[in-house]
């Protein structure tokens, strides 16, 4: 490649990063970008993915249509050849590259080549996916588009067609475009910290690329990361926009209908004056033009789709921010330091990484210094340091330019960030890129405390808790709590865990953030691919109320979600969220899901707005929150939510059993196991929390676990805890303590059980003292209060129900085997009686409801139990059975139904036996095991059919008869597993006499297949033989086995949990007894009486006991909560201890901090190193100047004199002092010296128009300073009003009759600076040179006045008094703003000849007032008067401004109401209002400044 083909290559190729101000025409592009989040139930996981071929398809025929490539369609001759010899066109492709229509075409024949009217567009023909040959089987996106694409189209295609998440960062990579050097340690800091960056902030990387120069650094940043281990967290988006024709091996691109994959071959030895894409990139945009081999034809269109995407707005969680865009610059040429100047005239921030080279060290070297050192002798002898090989191309002009630049860059330090490589607090280029965006945030005006919010609202958008707790949460700013309430809606709706306790942390209360309207929002944007997202949609769709206008789905509210929950708690709870009336509560002044927020303009708090004095606040706000983070399984912001929680028992049994039941729907294994997971995690807790609570007070806890919580729908922890079938927790020893207690009643525990019984036979031995009991009033009294204590005793009322029911049985067994008359004796009836009782307290059980669920729920809560069940099919039996036994005819059959009654009866005593510490576990294990022998029955079934059917078939010929087919085939085979061999089955016992030959006695089988002359059988013995002895091999040896095997492995598992589940069911029985009538059957049959007169007669409720479900007073529950909260927080405490302790983690955090001692040495060598490079450099400048000095002195002595003073040189000022931050000391010079030339009036792009300026640096500013290359263009705008301005052409004849420096006609000419210097007939702006001469968009040459007038009233509170900020008192102003601008501005300006007032505020004041505003200015307060410095002065027109206080200091004042009764804006498009006045107020500079002077005019704060 050429020398001047590399130069060439090195300047157009460098990345552009330019930005154009937006456009009206540019808000309608992109009509809708947004994909649709609706779900359905069944699919709601799969709805957003399409497979391959769908997409592939759907690309195939959606980018032709909307994406065009360019082809030259006239084939003209050039000049020049190619690289191989050949005759190109003057687009630089072959002959045959055209397309026939340009070779043969003869419309344009005789004409020069021009690409605007020569090149057409086409359908493109390169799109798809990419695969780099030879290299990782990686595939990328790319497509070949015209350079006039839209930039809504390819942003379009990006995010919709190729799949690309809306970014939260644009970061553009710009610099040079060659291969260069950088030190191996920057280069490993600066790969690491830019994906870091664009990892962890979900951004997008723009590049140029191709395989080389910055673009090459990137393309290796990502491939690097891409082989470490946190590339699962998630693919780095590397955006390279590149120039088609410059793309060497374009040709394996093309596929007129998308490469799926396309391959692409890199050659970098054969690819001349082309490069090749970079490998590392994963999308990439190909620009055309048409042309071949010329490079810099992306830059536009790379300029205009960032300027796009950063104009875009992503929205998350209710926050929507305009998506935030930087610059990263490393090394580069002339091309990077337009692309830098555009950038940061624009606003946008740049990182300039110092060490790279060339451009990038020239800025990083003078960004510490002030403007005035700026100069042109110093940006000369930094290029010729820096640019060696090509500084001598550089001309007088171009380091003019090149010094103008790089002063305007470095005056906006507030948009120039340098990183230095071991500098304190940039270690990493992830923080450096981050930082520069924060201080670029907080150097915009905004209005009172929207930057903060702002910075604020960027960081939670990039997930970077540490930039929040280093750059936004610091002394400097004090949040309050309110403030940070949109943010905390954002940061859970992104499950951002680390932010939400980072504003917990900074004082925001749950109990003033969580309101019925914020919780409402919060449900409305769940998680769509969450499973109650799912439920929730079906209870909308479910909705029976319609209105005829509404939609088609209801909008969600609170209700729906209180369904939801009470399907996955359970019908035992109330609902958490009742149905509320029309009038119950405020809505908001804005709706909550519509609200869109831009970070320019309306703050998020809007969203929080109310009307006035009424706030609607949830019941227990941390309880919403923890549900609404558990239904979305969302671990860690659970777990902080939960530890702010109050009733932190009930609610981690809440949570357990929310998630076992979502986890039961749940169709996601790996969800499933989460769940299931999670809710152990929540049982521990509430393990541990009522582990301390118990070790502290006993009694206290115990009341926790029966204490009425309202804010679980009125259920108690315990209840909880049941419905969740936490066994570990049930089975807790605190809480067998009080089930223990339950069970013994008003009885001391330790009494023992002979006692008891003893006292039950016999119970005049009460009086004795035979039994203790607890409380020493029943102890110490006599008589009938400890009988009632006794007999209402669960363990009593138990033990008396097991002798009454044995004593049933046994009476049922005599009655069955012996007194079983055609007429019922009186034992029988007594059994008849007794069954009564037993049916009236099975009534009684299915009727208790104290809960008030109603019948059904009580119905279905009955018929959940086994064992009522089998009670129900017992007592439904005994009355069948009754039924035929009353029926002579049917004595029989009765006597029978009786006796397989009695059957179930007895099973009933494996439910009563379940309280036995000793039985009761091994009645589980049976439970368990009958489960595998029913499993065990249908593999056994398989085996005995298939056998019986085949002996039957082969032994028997045609056997009618069903009962003795049913023998061979089931009974016998069932037998035969036992060792009853049949007799004739091999033949050697055959008897006839032991058959029927032809089946017709009924009480033999049908004879086998036999001879009837030889009476011996004909069945082959050899295969029934070996039948049977497979049979049995698999039945009795490995089905029996089998069986065997899962009996001791069922025996195993439950064995290890069985005192667990033993525990868990032994509530169940002490809660059955416990609210059980003392009497035993049939004695039971009065209590049952009573209860009738008491429930049906007296219509007395039934209230639940309060041993099992107690509700406290208001103050004794708040007092019990707070001691719950104290030692939940000892908990935690513990488990964080325990933590560190743990073996696993003493050794992670050895190892972390052996690698931060290892960072922190090894910046500490950087620091140091770099600091001693600073200090020495300084000392050799120190040197070099103490030289000068030294040789100016010896040179004044020779000439016998003392020499002139301005001719001494002065010693260099250290710049750098050890422990001093370089950029920050340069930053205060800057703000100690200032500029003292106009700086607005010298933009090189001058407002409203294609002119640019010739560049004039500081020091060339004033007219007295020689510079002779100065050659600015002339400009005099045309406007509409031509009689009021001055004549447009620069010829003497047109401006002869302007009479300077006095009144011309109505224009008044003269300056307020005093006469000004009028050459060649135009007249020299006073305070120096613009770069352009003319009038350009002013009105008149020479000075051009306006008014500003400041109109000013004190801020007051409601009740009228003034506010003070720091002391001081807070003035408003009154200011205006049009729709297009950005800035607001004080209501003044130019005005119309003859005319006081400015038309700008004619605009916004009625006509009728204009005479008493005239008088109001007479009576004002002249506070500048003087040169104004604007982007329209020009060397020949200048603005010059007076600015008139009008200050209203009562608010009473009848002039001030008549102000704001006449303040109309005429036009739709100005607004106006009264605004605080503060320095970050955005108004224009210049009226900062004159703002400014008002405030201090009155003391006010600024």
């Amino acid at each position: 490649m050429e020398p001047s083909a590399l130069m060439k290559a090195g300047s157009k190729q460098e990345e552009s990063f330019g930005v154009q101000s937006r456009t009206v025409a540019d808000l309608g592009l992109v009509p809708n970008l947004r994909r649709s989040n609706s779900s359905l139930c069944k699919s709601r996981r799969s709805q957003y993915l399409f497979n391959s071929s769908e997409k592939q398809e759907n690309l195939s025929s959606w980018i032709p249509e909307n994406i065009k490539k360019k082809e030259c369609m006239y084939f003209v001759e050039s000049s020049k050849l190619s690289d191989a010899g050949k005759v190109v066109c003057e687009c630089g492709y072959t002959r045959e590259q055209h397309l026939e229509e340009a070779i043969r075409s003869q419309a344009f024949q005789g004409k020069e080549w021009d690409p605007k009217k020569h090149v057409q567009e086409m359908p493109t023909d390169a799109f798809g996916d990419i695969v780099f040959t030879g290299l990782s089987q990686k595939v990328g996106k790319y497509v070949r588009l015209s350079q006039d694409t839209p930039s809504s189209v390819t942003y379009q295609l990006m995010t919709q067609h190729w799949g690309l998440d809306v970014p939260n960062l644009l970061i553009s990579v710009t610099g040079g475009a060659k291969d260069f050097n950088m030190k191996p340690r920057l280069k490993s800091v600066f790969r690491r910290g830019l994906v870091k960056v664009a990892q962890t902030t979900g951004a997008w990387i723009i590049t140029g690329g191709s395989h080389t120069g910055v673009m090459k650094q990137v393309g290796e940043a990502v491939r690097d990361f891409s082989l470490s281990s946190s590339y699962n967290q998630g693919e780095v988006v590397t955006i390279g926009i590149a120039t088609w024709g410059t793309v060497h091996n374009r040709e394996g691109l093309i596929h007129p209908t998308g490469g799926f994959p396309a391959e692409y071959i890199m050659d970098e030895e054969g690819q001349g004056h082309l490069t090749c894409l970079d490998s590392n990139h994963s999308h990439f945009i190909l620009v055309d033009d048409g042309t071949h081999g010329h490079y810099g034809v992306e830059i536009p269109l790379r300029t205009k789709l960032e300027k796009f995407i950063s104009e875009q707005t992503k929205e998350r969680g209710g926050v929507a921010i305009k998506i935030p865009i930087v610059c990263v610059v490393l090394e580069g040429g002339p091309g990077t330091l337009h692309t830098i100047y555009n950038a940061i005239t624009h606003g946008t921030p740049c990182v300039v990484v110092e060490g790279s080279g060339r451009v990038a060290d020239v800025i990083a070297q003078v960004a510490s210094l002030p403007i005035s050192e700026i100069t042109i002798s110093l940006i000369q002898q930094k290029l010729a340091v820096f640019f060696q090989e090509m500084f001598e191309t550089f001309t007088e002009g171009r380091i003019v330019e090149w010094t103008k630049k790089i002063q305007d860059i470095v005056r906006k330090r507030q948009l120039l960030t340098i990183f230095r490589e071991g500098k304190d607090g940039q270690q990493d280029v992830d923080v450096a890129i981050l930082q520069a965006l924060l201080k670029a945030s907080r150097s915009h005006d905004h209005f009172g405390h929207e930057n903060w919010d702002h910075q604020l609202k960027l960081a939670v958008a990039w997930n970077r808790v540490d930039i929040a707790r280093s750059e936004i949460f610091t002394d400097e700013r004090q949040w309050k709590p309110s403030e940070l309430h949109p943010m905390m809606t954002a940061a859970l709706i992104a499950n951002k865990p680390e932010f939400v306790k980072l504003f917990l942390e900074n004082g925001l209360r749950l109990k003033e953030f969580v309101t019925w309207d914020t919780l409402l929002y919060l449900y409305k944007n769940l998680d769509p691919s969450c499973l109650f997202h799912c439920k929730l949609q079906k209870v909308l769709a479910e909705e029976p109320e319609r209105v005829v206008c509404a939609p088609a789905v209801p909008a969600v509210q609170m209700y729906h979600v209180a369904q939801v929950l009470r399907e996955l708690l359970g019908d035992f709870t109330q609902p958490l969220y009742p149905r509320p009336r029309s009038s119950d509560r405020p809505r908001l002044l804005l709706p909550v899901p519509h609200i869109k927020l831009n970070v320019q303009g309306v703050s998020l708090r809007s969203l929080y707005k109310r009307s006035s004095g009424h706030v609607t606040f949830t019941m227990d706000p941390v309880r919403d929150l923890l549900i609404w983070a558990i239904v979305q399984n969302r671990r860690e912001l659970a777990e902080i939510i939960w530890a702010q929680s109050q009733d932190c028992i009930a609610a981690a049994l809440a949570c357990s059993k929310i998630l076992k039941e979502l986890s039961k729907e749940e169709e996601d294994t790996d969800s499933s196991e989460e769940m299931l997971a999670l809710a152990d995690q929540y049982e521990h807790r509430a393990i541990g929390v009522f582990t301390e609570c118990y070790r502290k007070d006993e009694e206290r806890a115990q009341k926790l676990l029966i204490r009425v919580s309202e804010a679980w729908g009125k259920t108690t922890c315990l209840q909880l805890a049941l419905e969740a079938k936490d066994m570990k927790f049930v089975s807790h020893g605190g809480i067998q303590a009080f089930l223990t207690k339950v069970w013994w009643g008003q009885l001391c525990v330790d009494n023992g059980l002979w006692r008891v019984i003893l006292c039950m036979l016999v119970f005049p031995l009460l009086a004795t003292g035979l039994i203790s009991f607890r409380e020493r009033r029943v102890q110490a009294v006599r008589g009938l209060a400890r009988v009632r204590a006794f007999f209402n005793a669960p363990v009593v009322i138990f033990h008396l129900n097991i002798l009454s029911y044995f004593s049933f049985l046994c009476l049922f067994a005599y009655v069955l085997m012996v007194d079983f008359q055609p007429s019922p004796s009186w034992c029988e009836h007594l059994i008849y009686l007794w069954l009564f009782s037993l049916v009236c307290e099975e009534l009684r059980q299915l009727l208790y409801d104290p809960d008030e669920c109603g019948l059904t729920k009580m119905a279905l809560l009955y018929f959940s139990d086994f064992w009522n069940k089998l009670d129900i099919a017992a007592i439904l039996l005994f009355i069948a059975g009754l039924t035929c036994r009353l029926i002579p005819a049917l004595l029989y059959p009765g006597r029978i139904i009786l006796s397989l009654d009695f059957i179930m009866f007895c099973l009933r005593l494996m439910h009563i036996f379940t309280i036995s510490k000793t039985l009761g576990p091994k009645i589980i294990i049976v439970k368990r095991m009958m489960k595998d022998v029913f499993f065990f029955l249908f593999l056994l079934a398989v085996w005995v059919v298939s056998f019986g059917v085949a002996k039957q078939a082969i032994l028997i010929h045609n056997e009618s008869r069903v009962d003795w087919i049913f023998r061979g085939v089931m009974y016998q085979s069932y037998l035969t597993i036992f060792g009853q061999m049949p007799s004739y089955i091999d033949g050697v016992n055959f008897n006839l006499d032991q058959c029927s030959p032809n089946g017709t006695d009924p009480y033999k089988p049908k004879c086998p297949e036999s001879d009837p002359t030889r009476h011996e059988p004909i069945f082959p013995e050899w295969l029934t033989v070996t039948l049977l002895c497979l049979y049995l091999l698999f039945t009795n040896i490995l089905l029996l086995n089998l069986l065997i095997a899962m009996f001791n492995y069922t025996f195993q598992q439950v064995q290890e949990h069985t005192d667990q589940i033993w525990k868990f069911q032994r509530h169940d029985l002490i809660e059955e007894y416990q609210g059980r009538p003392p009497a035993p059957p049939p004695f039971i049959l009065l209590s049952h009486l009573h209860l009738f007169i008491k429930r049906v007669i007296l219509k007395i409720p039934a209230k639940r006991h309060k041993q099992l479900k107690n509700k406290l007073e208001k103050n004794e529950e708040a007092a019990l909560l707070s001691w719950e909260i104290y030692l939940k927080e000892n908990y935690l405490q513990n488990q964080q201890y325990q933590q560190k302790q743990r073996p696993e983690q003493k050794i992670q955090d050895i190892s972390n901090r052996v690698d931060t001692m290892v960072d922190l040495l090894e910046m500490d060598h950087l620091k140091g190193s770099g600091s001693m490079e600073q200090r020495l450099a300084s000392l050799e400048e120190q040197v070099v100047q103490t030289t000068k000095a030294l040789h100016w002195i010896v040179k004044t002595l020779k000439d016998s004199g003392f020499g002139s003073e301005e001719g001494a040189p002065s010693l260099a000022s250290q710049k750098v002092s050890e422990g001093q931050d370089p950029e920050l000391d340069g930053r205060q010079k800057a703000q100690d010296l200032g500029d003292t030339h106009h700086t607005n009036a010298r933009n090189l792009l001058y407002p409203n128009s294609p002119i640019m300026r010739f560049p004039v640096p500081n020091e060339k500013v004033p007219w007295e300073t020689e510079f002779l290359i100065y050659d600015p263009p002339f400009y005099s705008a045309e406007r509409k009003d031509k009689d009021l301005v001055d004549p447009m052409g620069n010829t003497m004849d047109s401006l002869s009759r302007i009479t300077y420096n006095a009144m011309d006609g109505p224009v008044d000419r003269r300056s307020s600076h005093g006469s000004y210097v009028v050459q060649d007939g135009l007249p020299l702006n006073p305070m120096g040179r613009t770069g352009l001469r003319g009038r350009g968009g002013l009105s008149c040459f020479g000075p051009n006045h306006t008014l500003q007038p400041v109109v000013t009233r004190w801020r007051r509170n409601q009740d009228g008094a003034i506010c003070r900020r720091s002391i001081k008192k807070v003035l408003e102003v009154l200011v205006m703003k049009h729709a297009l601008s950005e800035h607001w501005a004080l209501p003044g300006g130019s005005r119309d000849p003859g005319e006081t007032l400015p038309r700008k505020l004619k605009q916004v004041l009625q006509r009728e007032f204009w005479p008493s505003f005239e008088n109001l200015l007479m009576h004002g307060t002249e506070v500048y008067k003087g040169y104004a410095d604007d982007p329209r002065n020009t060397d020949n027109a200048w603005i010059e401004t007076v600015a008139v206080s009008v200050h209203f200091p009562d608010q009473s004042d009848m002039e001030l109401k008549r102000l704001n009764s006449h303040l109309h804006a005429c036009d739709p498009g100005i607004s106006i209002r009264w605004q605080v006045v503060d320095k970050r107020i955005p108004l224009y500079a210049d009226h900062k400044a004159i703002l400014q002077k008002v405030a201090t005019l009155f003391g006010a704060y600024y």
